[in-house]
């Protein structure tokens, strides 16, 4: 008997393909909103859900005791309650790697705006060319350090991306086996370091009890008055109050934002203020080529669970406070690159 899958929000061509071509119904939710999705949970009790932005809470997996699975469409889940998944016998996946190459170019993104002080940059050339050209900083990030936080698929990939530009790159994940980092980079294994000696400190984690403020006072304090916080992670991850005390009083200089603790926006957040702070609305993850990869790899989620198989992707349970961790490191295999070197 084929399923009745609801759609929040819209999923691309390949994904819609998958699933009519198996027989399922896909329906259309009435409005992006958790008591939206609440409302047609309990209308139409769907068997699956494919979903992209809209919180899934407890009380939404409990309102339909036919679902069997639900998919999250990219790689980061925390506004899916997969405990409540669980505890009902749902099962719960995603799509970690469909995504994983546009964030990890909006990152570098974020710190080629940030080296060019573009903020700055936009306000300031019309009425004031020379100052624009002359007088404004801007650096290269040639021979800079990055500082990498959490180093899977999306922070591999901008590792790969940072040394083919010729910046030197530290990363630290203490999930990881030093052997399974790219080649090139320093595998570190104290979190100071991450914040003392680089430049740019690039966070690729997802917000959990151990993660949550990672970014705070105390580890801001401890990097460069030259160096810039990057964020295409996880809003709370940050302690957005003492980032904005750090840009704004120099601690810092600066940093690039693609996830925030409230979204949509706060119009009265006051990082929105500085101009030393680039923002953008949530967005590394969505190019076309990755919705469309998302769209695929979520329905062939629900597709291998219909089938009784086992998914590829499923979302599993993980105690960060007790998992194995690791403290072998690994030195660069290439000399660091200098600014000198042309």
């Amino acid at each position: 008997m084929p399923w009745k899958i609801l759609l929040p929000q819209e999923i691309m061509s390949e994904g819609r393909k998958l699933l009519e071509d198996a027989g399922h119904t896909l329906i259309a939710s009435r409005g992006f909103e958790t008591a939206d999705v609440l409302a047609d949970m309990k209308e139409y009790q769907p068997d699956a859900m494919i979903v992209r932005i809209t919180p899934i809470t407890r009380e939404v997996i409990e309102s339909n005791p036919n679902l069997k699975v639900i998919v999250r469409h990219g790689a980061g889940f925390d506004a899916l309650d997969v405990k409540a998944c669980h505890d009902n016998g749902v099962q719960a996946l995603y799509a970690p790697v469909a995504n994983s190459t546009s964030v990890a170019e909006t990152a570098m993104l974020l710190i080629l705006e940030c080296s060019r002080n573009v903020t700055v940059l936009h306000k300031t050339w019309v009425n004031d060319y020379y100052k624009a050209k002359l007088k404004v900083r801007k650096n290269t990030i040639n021979g800079k350090t990055l500082g990498i936080i959490g180093c899977g698929n999306i922070g591999s990939r901008l590792a790969k991306r940072a040394l083919g530009m010729e910046m030197n790159v530290l990363a630290y994940d203490p999930y990881k086996p030093a052997a399974d980092f790219p080649d090139g980079v320093e595998v570190v294994r104290d979190l100071d370091r991450i914040f003392k000696e680089s430049d740019y400190v690039s966070i690729h984690i997802p917000n959990t009890p151990v993660t949550h403020h990672i970014v705070n006072a105390e580890t801001l304090a401890m990097m460069k008055p030259t160096a810039f916080l990057i964020n295409t992670a996880r809003g709370g991850c940050v302690d957005e109050d003492a980032l904005y005390e750090a840009c704004k009083n120099g601690t810092i200089a600066g940093a690039g934002l693609d996830a925030l603790k409230k979204e949509p926006v706060d119009p009265n957040l006051p990082l929105l203020t500085l101009d030393n702070v680039i923002m953008y609305p949530h967005i590394g993850g969505n190019t076309q080529e990755a919705a469309h990869r998302a769209s695929y790899f979520s329905a062939m989620g629900v597709q291998e669970v219909y089938e009784g198989k086992e998914p590829t992707w499923p979302i599993h349970d993980i105690d960060y406070e007790t998992a194995k961790t690791y403290t072998d490191t690994k030195k660069p295999n290439t000399k660091p690159a200098g600014m000198f070197d042309f």
